[in-house]
């Protein structure tokens, strides 16, 4: 039996499981690069594909060509790049590991985001490494206004900590109800009104063909001069090019930790952007997530083989 493990960036997926458990048998690749367009010939040759997460896609006509392939396993409860049905249709079990830290991680690193892009972390590290000493005025946090687009699991985790920094807490999405903002604690506003009273906006939605572009040239120009706009979700959430123009006129900062292009292409225009934070998807990238993960891996394909499998996704 063929097993290719993905995109193990790290190169930690081989010392965080049991993979020896699954027997002389189980011949166990990892890949440490993105597959790009060879995934098809790659993984032509394999009954096993282990996913992290989205960072390798999986739909319908890569997977019509890997006529080998049994059982899929990805990390977390949720993959939308992949195509379930078509896999189903395929006959291609798929199982997903649990979710490890990934609810508080990616929350904590948008606070991670936002401070730096507030006190402009990066410049100022940048500078005192090249012997230099501080240049910026940094803001506080206090007293501003947090503007969260999404209040769903990851979105009200924000909340408390917002309320530790002293801040307002308004909230919009396409679905959020009255009910909802009162549970939270947090005060429901229109999308206008969100991108225009915030000092800063923080997205917590769900991308989906209606989310797509949701942040675009409208939102952007009613941003406040100097707000700043953190992303932990989906790049697509935001119009890619609407976002370059906003910030080559320096009316507003971003967090960036997702792209639409991810990896993020080594010529691409936002890495020259002064007021940008970029991260390289690092929102559940943490020791405790990664330790849950890959040993799921390992029960999810010894369950599968032993014709019982464990967290099937349906």
């Amino acid at each position: 039996m063929r097993i290719a493990v993905l995109d193990d960036y790290q190169r930690v997926g081989a010392t965080l499981a049991d993979w020896e458990s699954l027997g002389d048998q189980a011949r166990i690749d990892f890949f440490d690069q993105p597959l790009g367009e060879q995934a098809a010939e790659v993984l032509a040759d394999y009954e096993v594909v282990c996913l992290m997460r989205e960072r390798q896609p999986m739909p319908a006509a890569l997977l019509a060509q890997l006529k080998n392939l049994r059982l899929l396993v990805t990390t977390g409860a949720h993959n939308r790049a992949l195509d379930l049905a078509a896999a189903r249709a395929q006959g291609i079990t798929v199982c997903h590991t649990r979710g490890g830290e990934s609810l508080h991680a990616t929350t904590e690193l948008a606070w991670a985001l936002m401070l730096a892009a507030m006190r402009q972390i990066p410049q100022e590290d940048a500078r005192i490494r090249q012997g230099l000493w501080q240049a910026s005025i940094g803001r506080v946090l206090h007293g501003r206004v947090l503007g969260l687009a999404g209040l769903g699991r990851l979105g009200a985790q924000m909340v408390p900590v917002a309320r530790a920094f002293g801040m307002e807490v308004v909230a919009w999405s396409q679905n959020l109800s009255a009910e909802r903002c009162a549970e939270v604690g947090v005060r429901q506003v229109s999308k206008e009104a969100l991108f225009a009273g915030s000092d800063v906006v923080s997205l917590h939605l769900v991308l989906s063909e209606r989310s797509r572009g949701v942040v675009g040239r409208a939102e952007l120009a009613a941003m406040k001069k100097g707000a700043v706009l953190v992303n932990t979700s989906r790049g697509p959430l935001v119009d890619e090019a609407a976002l370059l123009d906003a910030l080559r006129q320096g009316r507003i900062t971003v967090g960036l930790d997702v792209y639409d292009i991810e990896p993020l292409p080594e010529n691409h225009p936002l890495r020259a952007e002064k007021n940008a934070v970029l991260s390289p998807h690092l929102g559940y990238v943490t020791e405790g997530s990664y330790a849950q993960f890959f040993p799921d891996m390992v029960e999810a394909i010894a369950a599968w083989r032993a014709g019982a499998p464990v967290r099937e996704l349906r």
